[in-house]
């Protein structure tokens, strides 16, 4: 019996996704498919009067945990991005890097191929993308800044969040939906952009050092985050979260060696 458990764990399979949004392609090298993020412009993080909305969404309201989404401030984007339509699954992770992060009950999953790799640390997610920029001749990989993650994720939607709480069963995997469980990628509807389970399900890194006051000084173009840190940025929330969690400008950070059984990551692909 356990032989046969472990055939299963790490003989792959073919990935079904449903259909992705305009532009989407798949990329054999990741094993995801992608999507292009139109060049555009959005307000990041959360202006008044939505941010008393999300305090009063709290379970103990407390302004002083959602001060790091402010100030509201105005960032464009003078190209496109390509971005994947959902979480590094564990089967991409699986086939590039033969080793199998996050608990055994994951990958004796009967749909482990398409559930969100976690347990990976910001630094672990980095030794995956420099192996794909090893082996890749048409693309090259990075974690989607912080910007570039809220712009995707609000997808030209400006409130707390594109959906209202009552749909949010619709579009995130959450605490009062998942069974405390992670889910596979892609059973819930997309954005408008394609995307798929940017809220929930996993919290996915990206690329910035986090600072509470960052919003202050950011740059409007492009921009990076902060130049240096001791946190790294993750977004989007949980199957373990409460939905005053899972909102488009909600910002975490963990040190960028830590790993949750939560967390995971996306890709952005760029062509060569």
């Amino acid at each position: 019996m356990i032989s046969l458990i472990l055939l299963a764990v790490i003989s792959p399979l073919p990935a079904t996704l449903s259909a992705a949004g305009s532009g989407a392609f798949h990329d054999d090298t990741s094993g995801l498919d992608y999507v292009s993020i139109p060049a555009g412009s959005f307000v990041m993080g959360t202006p008044e009067p939505a941010l008393k909305r999300a305090i009063a969404e709290m379970p103990k309201p407390d302004a002083k945990l959602v001060a790091d989404e402010t100030p509201a401030h105005t960032i464009v984007f003078d190209h496109d991005f390509m971005l994947s339509t959902t979480e590094v699954t564990q089967q991409a992770w699986y086939q590039l890097m033969k080793t199998r992060p996050g608990p055994d009950s994951h990958w004796q999953h009967k749909h482990w191929q398409q559930l969100p790799v976690v347990s990976v640390s910001w630094e672990d997610v980095q030794q995956f993308i420099d192996k794909l920029n090893s082996i890749s001749s048409q693309y090259y990989y990075r974690l989607p800044t912080e910007a570039e993650w809220e712009y995707a994720a609000r997808a030209g939607n400006n409130d707390l969040r594109p959906f209202s709480l009552l749909e949010m069963d619709e579009h995130a995997w959450y605490l009062h939906n998942s069974n405390d469980e992670v889910q596979a990628v892609a059973q819930l509807d997309a954005n408008a952009f394609g995307l798929y389970d940017m809220f929930g399900n996993a919290w996915e890194w990206v690329a910035d050092w986090y600072h509470p006051q960052s919003y202050a000084s950011s740059e409007q173009l492009n921009p990076q985050g902060p130049v240096t840190g001791t946190k790294k940025v993750r977004r989007g929330g949980s199957y373990h979260c409460s939905p005053h969690l899972v909102r488009s400008a909600y910002r975490a950070a963990d040190l960028p060696g830590v790993a949750y059984s939560v967390l995971g990551f996306r890709l952005v692909a760029k062509a060569r």
